[in-house]
């Protein structure tokens, strides 16, 4: 499959999955509450495929325009409705079920959220030790004294296993404190405390990697270029490489370690490279052309070989995390709920103007993080799955009218005044709802094809 396939089918299951998830929570608990559903149906516009189903006959549909979908409930303010229907019908429900229904599709976001990272947190899952690679130069980690190589154990006193776990606290106490204290212990066992100034963060109104602004990075050991499996059907296989040639030079450039020999390669696609290189002790030189491959729709070279101290160096970089099925549990519980109010955060400081607008992301970035988190593996993508679900969930659940948040604030306003909103009120709420909607979607897309060019 191509890349572009490729991603454009891990964004379409993900779109799909979230759809379908936050508009069966609606037709689950309208059901329930008693109120008829004419239609349950992923997508907007012509159905494109359609079936009548259930003892209402309930027409479920698939249409044209993907970005959405929706249930359509017996109300009176949409058409006329038979005699028969008028006590099922969604404006005649009292307000705690109006609510109710309305509510369900946002929680069973969460709940998706909630069910997702349980598994994963149960089944265990390897992820990169918080194992820090030398500090960017004149950056707030350089100033702090890190070091290549120091593993960090502590964030402001929580121990962390993971680079996530460490990424995650740094951001949440990133939002008010300007230092941090890390706790790391470096190769000769010596445990030191680091201060490191967060505050670049905020001031850059966090655009962009944080990790990346304070100077923060992914170890990487330096490998020998020394060739482990030698993948069939490949370009390495092709010219004659085997396992365990150490690269001297490409090019008669000197290689010094597979960092230097994996760059070479990816920057030559289709290019042919004269490889000099020691086996069994002599000398020799081999020609190899890397195949062209996309990736992230980018052509790079390709030979596929590993390296041979892949193993050893993939035990030292990673961990596995794994709870009993409790623990699990209520971490998953948390998960969300921190993830879900550090969003309404985020949220928050951009309408303060604190949090930059350029982090509003569109179809074509979420399309993007789809198909990266897809080609790294199951785990990975269940996590992006839950982490939009989670994102979906509280984007639905803000107070602009035509989502489910300003549905929410017409009934509050209901139980207060002790009647409906009044028509004409609600049809200016339609309208702000959708500018608001329209204002946000087109920063989305330009965000989106801002990215796509500058990179």
């Amino acid at each position: 499959m191509s890349g572009f396939l490729y991603y454009l089918a891990a964004f379409a299951l993900v779109l799909g999955i979230l759809v379908v998830v936050h508009e069966f929570g609606h037709y689950l608990v309208a059901r329930w509450v008693g109120v008829k559903v004419l239609r349950f149906s992923v997508g907007f516009g012509r159905p494109l495929w359609s079936k009548r189903l259930g003892a209402d006959g309930t027409e479920w549909a698939i249409a044209a325009f993907p970005l959405g979908g929706y249930v359509k409930m017996v109300d009176e303010r949409e058409g006329e409705v038979a005699v028969e229907d008028l006590p099922r019908s969604f404006n005649r429900q009292p307000v705690l079920s109006r609510i109710l229904v309305v509510a369900a599709g946002p929680a069973a976001n969460f709940l998706l959220a909630i069910v997702l990272y349980w598994g994963l947190f149960w089944h265990g899952t390897e992820e990169f030790k918080p194992l820090l690679g030398a500090p960017v130069a004149a950056s707030a980690a350089a100033a702090a004294g890190l070091e290549d190589g120091e593993l960090v154990l502590k964030v402001a006193g929580e121990k962390v296993q993971t680079w996530q776990d460490m990424r995650w606290l740094l951001l949440q106490r990133a939002v008010d404190q300007d230092l941090i204290d890390l706790e790391v212990i470096n190769a000769r066992n010596e445990i030191s405390i680091r201060r490191l100034d967060v505050s670049p963060v905020r001031q850059s109104g966090w655009d962009g990697d944080a990790l990346a602004r304070l100077g923060l990075g992914l170890y990487r050991p330096q490998l020998p270029a020394v060739f482990g499996t030698i993948s069939g059907n490949s370009a390495a296989a092709d010219a004659g490489l085997r396992s365990g040639d150490t690269v001297l030079g490409v090019d008669g450039q000197a290689i010094d370690s597979w960092a230097d020999f994996v760059r070479i390669v990816r920057r030559s696609p289709g290019k042919p490279l004269a490889l000099d290189l020691l086996r069994d002790g002599k000398q020799m030189a081999i020609t190899v052309t890397p195949a062209a491959v996309d990736e992230q729709g980018k052509e790079i070279g390709r030979i596929g070989v590993a390296v041979s101290d892949g193993d050893r160096s993939h035990a030292a970089l990673m961990v596995t995390v794994s709870y009993g099925p409790l623990v699990a549990l209520t971490k998953a519980v948390v998960e969300t709920w921190e993830k879900s109010t550090f969003t309404l955060l985020m949220i928050g400081k951009m309408i303060t103007g604190e949090v930059s607008w350029r982090n509003i992301s569109g179809p074509v970035t979420i399309a993007d993080y789809a198909g990266r988190s897809a080609r790294l593996g199951l785990d990975y993508y269940i996590k992006f799955l839950a982490l939009v679900s989670i994102s979906l969930g509280v984007l639905n659940l803000l107070p602009i009218p035509i989502l489910d948040g300003g549905h929410l604030l017409y009934y509050l306003v209901e139980i207060i005044k002790r009647g409906p909103v009044s028509e004409r009120s609600m049809e200016v709420g339609q309208k702000i709802g959708m500018a608001l909607l329209f204002m946000l979607m087109a920063f989305a897309f330009y965000n989106d094809i801002n990215r796509l060019f500058s990179g």
